[in-house]
């Protein structure tokens, strides 16, 4: 079955008449990849107003709510799961907390700690926002027959994604314990 020529084929015809040496085995995956990934970045995008959230409270709410019963995380583990910078993270629970959708605890295993939880206002609003953003993202594929996403997601299966790396249960070391000769 020949296809009609889109935007991929069409920049990868550029690269052939001009570098072909930059084109590899993965470079149409590659590039097909990366414009879904963004399709589905815009859909979610385009829904996330609607609800008042950005893409990063999102993911701050749906983490927690997939965390499952009580939905709450130590505040550095929610950092390692959505690969944020502790200030990033920071500054949207912050956000979060004043409209009443998380609320932190003192970690009772940990004084240094401080666990991220959901209020139920935080629970439904994450429950909503995944229903939104499935449908949307359901849209990106609504003109795609079950098997050809079927077909899709087995391929992509099969592709080896590396773990994240775990996160380091040592605390970390005051700069006094980091300087060369200090005494433990």
């Amino acid at each position: 079955m020949t296809s009609t020529p889109d935007r991929v084929d069409e920049l990868l015809a550029a690269w052939q008449a001009e570098l072909p040496e930059v084109l590899g085995p993965a470079s149409e995956l590659t590039k097909r990849v990366l414009l879904l990934a963004g399709r589905l970045d815009a859909a979610t995008r385009a829904v996330l107003p609607e609800l008042g959230l950005t893409v990063a409270a999102f993911d701050v709410l749906v983490t927690l709510r997939r965390a499952g019963d009580p939905y709450r995380m130590r505040s550095n583990e929610l950092t390692h799961a959505l690969m944020m910078s502790t200030g990033g993270t920071s500054n949207v629970i912050n956000r979060l907390a004043a409209d009443g959708l998380v609320h932190r605890d003192p970690d009772p295993d940990d004084g240094r700690s401080t666990l991220i939880r959901l209020t139920p206002e935080g629970v439904a609003l994450a429950e909503r926002a995944v229903l939104v953003n499935t449908a949307a993202h359901n849209e990106v594929f609504a003109d795609l027959t079950p098997e050809t996403i079927a077909t899709a997601t087995a391929a992509l299966r099969a592709i080896p994604v590396p773990p994240l790396p775990p996160l380091d249960p040592r605390p970390a070391q005051s700069a006094r314990s980091r300087r060369p000769g200090a005494r433990s």
